[in-house]
């Protein structure tokens, strides 16, 4: 074996020495992997939460519908990713398990849409608890978010035939029931019911999730009560009315009415319309009232008042309101005078009398007229030019002469009371 030269250095390298520098190697191969972008990921897609509060509400052969316009996404930010929100209506039995949201816009109908103000750029949201002013305010034509939205849908008579929905397969079937000691019952019977729900949707036209669903069912309205009639006084209005006979449903309902076995009447009662603004009834009744007599106590003098009675009846679970008979309108004119000042007295000092009562409590209240004569005169004369606003009076007058007194209270209107009691005195 050769020696090495002084100072010479083995190249040959150790096993370990070689496993280090692959490690290295390796290393550094995998930082330049990791550093290698990808394909980039798609962007979350935001969507409006279902319309809340949607309800109907059937009058004759008329359904309203009104719901609130989204103003979230599903993920809690805000401004929605909503241009537009749809209502969608299908006749079709209520059925277990329900009818599938995709089977209900396909094989439904569109009832309505609302344009709604957009946001610029759906992808600029704050969440819940981020300052109002950090997102631009949706823009363009259409309602605000959060608004109160309304849709109507005149009932046809092609409305009452169901649609045939075919079976969803991927529906879970309700558990088979367990059999029970008894006579069977049979099926329950058929109700022809109108389903509605409501979504919304986005600027690129994608749909949001649809709300709760509201059944209307489609069989004849009650008939109508007679126009009502309008009766007033200084503090309330009363509102009366009379059932308008026993027809089984007005001529123009859409179902005839038929009665099945010994199923009863639906019981009937009534909602009061405010309907002085014809174009937009408003109901005064909170739930049906059960008498027919309504009080309203919003008394504005001068003011015209129409108003309309529709009768209701429970339906299947929901309440069908009759077609709206004509409005009986009064104008609220003020003929009632206040009542008579109480305890006149008279106060005689030196060459003066002076008169106090007690104050009226009329709202209305203009003042007082003091009424003055000789003793033993009996008709006075009003010795106060104007009302005046005190209940008290001081009359200068001849010294040793008796003087007659009484005081009339008179409102806005210029109505004026009966004659207070009378007193008599002398000025000294």
């Amino acid at each position: 074996m050769r020696p090495h030269a002084p100072g010479a250095q083995r190249s040959r390298s150790t096993p370990c020495a070689a496993f280090s520098a692959f490690c290295a190697v390796a290393l550094v191969i995998g930082c330049i992997a990791c550093g290698k972008k990808g394909p980039p990921l798609a962007p979350l897609v935001k969507l409006p939460v279902p319309p809340p509060d949607l309800t109907a509400a059937r009058r004759g052969n008329i359904v309203d519908l009104s719901f609130t316009v989204p103003s979230t996404n599903t993920d809690g930010t805000r401004p929605a990713n909503v241009a537009s929100t749809e209502v969608y209506a299908i006749t079709a039995p209520v059925t277990v398990p329900p009818l599938s949201d995709a089977s209900l816009i396909k094989y439904g109908t569109k009832v309505g849409t609302v344009a709604v103000k957009a946001p610029r750029d759906p992808n600029l949201t704050a969440d819940a608890d981020d300052p109002a002013d950090e997102v631009d305010a949706p823009e363009g034509p259409g309602l605000d978010q959060g608004a109160a939205a309304r849709v109507t849908e005149p009932l046809t008579r092609a409305m009452l035939t169901p649609v045939t929905v075919p079976a969803d397969k991927n529906a879970p079937h309700p558990p088979a029931a367990a059999a029970a000691d008894g006579p069977l019952t049979g099926p329950p019977p058929a109700v022809t019911v109108r389903t509605y729900a409501a979504f919304g949707t986005s600027a690129r036209g994608r749909k949001g999730p649809l709300s709760k669903r509201v059944v209307v069912p489609l069989g004849p309205p009650p008939p109508p009560p007679a126009q009502p009639t309008i009766a007033y006084d200084e503090s309330t209005i009363t509102v009366t009315w009379t059932m308008a006979g026993d027809a089984s449903a007005p001529p123009d309902a859409l179902l005839p009415a038929r009665v099945i076995g010994a199923a009863p009447r639906p019981a009937i009662a009534f909602n009061v319309y405010d309907t002085t603004n014809a174009a937009a009834p408003v109901k005064l009744t909170a739930a049906p009232v059960d008498t027919p007599t309504y009080v309203d106590k919003r008394i504005v003098w001068g003011e015209k008042r129409c108003y309309t009675v529709a009768a209701a009846a429970k339906i299947d679970g929901a309440t069908v309101e009759s077609e709206l008979p004509p409005p009986t309108c009064e104008t609220l004119v003020d003929t009632f005078p206040p009542a008579a000042p109480k305890a006149l007295n008279a106060i005689p000092s030196e060459g003066a009398i002076n008169l106090i009562w007690e104050p009226n409590s009329e709202r209305d209240l203009a003042g007082y007229l003091v009424f003055r004569g000789v003793e033993p005169a009996e008709t006075l004369r009003q010795i106060t030019a104007a009302p005046i606003v005190e209940p008290s009076f001081k009359d200068t007058v001849q010294a040793g002469v008796a003087y007659v007194y009484f005081v009339r209270a008179v409102d806005r209107a210029g109505n004026s009371s009966a004659p207070s009691a009378r007193v008599v005195e002398t000025a000294r």
